[in-house]
Parts: structure tokens; C-alpha cells; sequence
């Protein structure tokens, strides 16, 4: 018996890996965080297999499915939203798994924020504009943030911040990012990136608030950057005139031999 951990990706239920539709459908058992995890991804579960809305349960309450599944002989899929490398609570489950001498696999996820960069038809790094992404998030009540890692902080990079778990806090984020950004910096707010009713809010650090449409409180992912703008720049990867290492475009390229240092 294994618990496969699965990230169940953004919210599309064919935003999945091909090996993490296949774990589900092997899975006589499935325990899935309800809250964030569509009802159309348990599309994928095999007939007849008992599924857990894990939502309103504590870890013990989890653990305990498990162990009976455990000592059923059955696989158990496990699903979080996303990819389980972020704001999963896979770790501390993990480590009670460990203790137990249960099996587990992970299986990473489509994470939010490139669902999101998708949906507004963007890269996020964009050459001699911003060559870093930053997922963070701010203080919720159930997690503080360090004090270095604050979004005045990362401001100060000009990197692209892709800002979850936030759309509350809206009002701080602007005041926190506007002194580093400025008030038109471009700000793209998705709302269930993927889903059926996904929405696309476009605005700047000015506009931000007043552009919200009411009712959107949760789920809503915050892009921020001024790699966000209509950029011109051309990167030197598919430009005529630029040697590629590993590509070389002349016969007497330094790198026709191979790539070197």
C-alpha cells in the first residue's frame, strides 16, 4: 500500500500529469483538500473508490484514513491543489508517514502561478526587464512570514512577484510594493486560474483596489512587475547573428567542437 501524494494542479481537471491521472485512477482510496481542489478532478477515481473531502479535518483525522487504508492494503491518491513544493502541508505528513513506515510517492503539479501567467497570455521574465519570479505570499492567521521576507523586500529586486494566498490583503500589498514599483506598474489579478469561471483583472498599483470586482476574497493570484508591461525586448536566443553554444552558426564557431566552459 502507497500514499501518492498528487499535485492536482490549478483547478482544469485536465491540468493534471499524465502519471498523476493515472495514480488517481489506480486508487482504491482518495483523499482530496475540498476547498481548493475541484470535484471535477474525482472524474479521474475508479469506480467504487471511497473518497475524503479532507477540508474540514484536522492531521490526525487525515493520518487516521490513511492508516485504515493502510491496513486495508490500499493505495491512497492524495490530492492538493497545485504543486505540493509550495503552501502544500505535505511536509508535516510526510513526517508522520515516515514515523508509521508508510510508503509514499509525490507527484508534482501544474502550480497556480503558471496557470495564471498563462491565462493573461504572458512571460514572466522578460530579457533586461526581469529575470526572476518570486512566489511568496503575506502574514495570514495561519502562517507569519520571517521579517526578511517581506514584499518590500523583493520589491527592491524588480523582479516579477507572484503573490498568493494575498487578495485580502490587497491594500497593504499596494502600499508595500508602490514605493519600489510606482503607481503604474502593471498588476494582473486572476481569479481561479483555469477553472469555469475564471476572471482576469488587468490594472496598475494605483488602480489595483478600485479595479477588484466585489466578492473576489480568496483564490486569486496577484502578478506584479514591470515585466508585466508590453515589452519590446528581443532576447538573443533566435536572433540571427548570435552563436549559440550548444547551436553553432558558422563553420568556424568556437563552440563547433563542442560547447566548452
Amino acid at each position: 500500500m502507497t500514499v501518492h501524494f498528487i499535485g492536482a494542479g490549478p483547478g482544469a481537471p485536465d491540468l493534471l500529469t499524465l502519471r498523476g491521472r493515472d495514480r488517481i485512477a489506480a486508487s482504491p482510496v482518495c483523499l482530496y483538500a475540498g476547498s481548493l481542489v475541484p470535484e471535477a478532478i474525482l472524474s479521474h477515481c475508479p469506480p467504487g473508490a471511497r473518497i475524503v473531502n479532507t477540508a474540514p479535518m484536522d492531521l490526525d483525522a487525515i493520518i487516521n484514513e490513511i492508516e485504515t487504508a493502510h491496513a486495508a492494503g490500499q493505495d491512497i491518491a492524495r490530492l492538493h491543489s497545485g504543486d505540493l513544493s509550495v503552501w502544500s502541508a505535505m511536509g508535516e505528513q510526510l513526517r508522520l508517514l515516515a514515523e508509521r513506515n508508510i510508503p509514499y510517492t509525490i507527484t508534482p503539479g501544474v502550480p497556480a502561478f503558471a496557470a495564471a501567467a498563462a491565462a493573461i497570455g504572458a512571460e514572466l521574465t522578460v530579457p533586461e526587464v526581469a529575470q526572476s519570479v518570486v512566489l511568496t505570499r503575506t502574514p495570514g492567521r495561519a502562517s507569519t512570514m520571517p521579517p526578511a521576507e517581506s514584499l518590500t523586500n523583493f520589491a527592491a529586486t524588480g523582479a516579477t512577484l507572484a503573490i498568493h494566498l494575498s487578495i485580502q490583503n490587497l491594500t497593504s500589498v499596494v502600499a508595500d510594493l508602490t514605493p519600489a514599483y510606482g503607481p503604474d506598474c502593471p498588476v494582473a489579478i486572476v481569479f481561479r486560474a483555469s477553472w469555469p469561471d475564471e476572471k482576469i483583472i488587468r490594472a496598475t498599483l494605483s488602480t489595483a483596489e478600485a479595479t477588484l470586482p466585489d466578492g473576489i476574497t480568496r483564490t486569486a493570484l496577484i502578478l506584479v512587475g514591470p515585466a508585466l508591461s508590453q515589452n519590446t525586448t528581443t532576447s538573443q536566443l533566435y536572433a540571427a547573428d548570435y552563436d549559440r553554444r550548444y547551436r553553432p552558426q558558422t563553420a568556424d564557431s568556437p563552440w563547433i567542437d563542442g560547447p566548452g566552459d
